[in-house]
């Protein structure tokens, strides 16, 4: 254990130092894996899927707010879209308006939630999103979770019917609007994660403001109860089944994912918990500490010694 806090403690100091180095390349990668994942699954525009233009839009996204990258992947979703069809753009464009005029004009804060939850889905891990979010955010990053779960849907739909949405019988437009829309909102297994996300950042955004001890690892606990919860009880109820053997494994890599957030930013000693009461004229207070678990990196010095010849008295 001790070896583990010194090591996050250095880890600290070394983000502290190269924090002006080491942001734009999380920003990068972040970028670079948006627009890879949307190459893989809606990549309908020639001329985006050359190999260099993630690179230099992710280049140019490391130095940018997370708001501005959020922007640049809705025009460069909208024109991946806009290659396959006309309808499906239009109803991405109007959602991301609304979403955008609705909440980001507010809360631009937490923007990179709507790119990350489909990267998420992308590594078969997404049930580590409620986790975090509910241990890091607050409850109106329900919002963003949820959108990010249906754009990821709205990019398997077009996928997986790239030769219905392709037909462009002028007569047709309407009955496509209205089919899109239909599978698109319908989608059983959307609304049911859209549901078990939003219970498990409720659960563990309340249980973890809670002063009890291990309030962290006892709300990522019930943050996966709920999760798992909400997806049995629609398998039950709404014939919506999840693969057993991704939903096991996902959860397990989401409970580790939450476990080593929780170390990093949550790491308290509650063998060592104080009470304190105090009052003034009109109230009573009382307070409960607990220290963090800190300590204080070894400071190693290496002195070199040179050896010196021995010089043999001249006989």
């Amino acid at each position: 254990m001790m070896g583990l806090l010194v090591f996050k403690e250095r880890l600290k100091a070394f983000y502290a130092r190269f924090e002006i180095y080491i942001t734009p390349v999380i920003k990068f990668i972040f970028s670079y894996l948006a627009f890879y994942m949307m190459n893989q699954n809606i990549g309908f525009m020639a001329k985006l899927m050359n190999p260099f233009v993630p690179v230099l839009l992710a280049l140019v996204c490391s130095f940018l707010p997370y708001g501005a990258i959020s922007l640049i992947s809705a025009i460069y979703m909208l024109a991946h879209l806009s290659g396959i069809s006309l309808e499906v753009t239009v109803i991405v464009a109007v959602f991301v308006l609304v979403l955008a005029l609705l909440y980001y004009g507010m809360n631009p804060g937490d923007s990179y939630l709507l790119i990350l939850t489909p990267i998420f889905f992308m590594f078969k891990i997404p049930y580590a999103i409620p986790l975090i979010v509910g241990l890091s955010g607050g409850l109106i990053s329900v919002i963003p979770v949820s959108c990010g779960v249906f754009l990821y849907f709205t990019f398997m739909y077009v996928k997986q019917n790239a030769g219905f949405l392709t037909n462009d019988m002028p007569s047709e437009i309407i009955q496509k609007f209205t089919q899109i829309l239909k599978s698109l909102f319908s989608n059983k297994l959307m609304v049911v994660l859209i549901l078990a996300f939003a219970a498990a950042i409720l659960v563990v955004f309340l249980l973890k403001n809670m002063s009890m001890d291990y309030s962290w690892i006892i709300a990522i606990v019930a943050g996966t109860i709920a999760q798992l919860g909400v997806i049995f009880a629609a398998d039950i109820t709404a014939d919506v089944s999840v693969p057993v053997a991704s939903l096991i494994m996902g959860i397990l890599v989401s409970i580790v994912l939450a476990l080593i957030y929780t170390f990093f930013v949550f790491a308290v000693d509650y063998s060592r918990t104080e009470y304190v009461q105090f009052e003034d004229d009109d109230y009573y207070y009382y307070v409960k500490a607990v220290p963090k678990l800190t300590v204080s990196t070894p400071d190693v010095k290496v002195q070199k010694i040179n050896a010196r010849k021995l010089q043999r008295p001249q006989r």
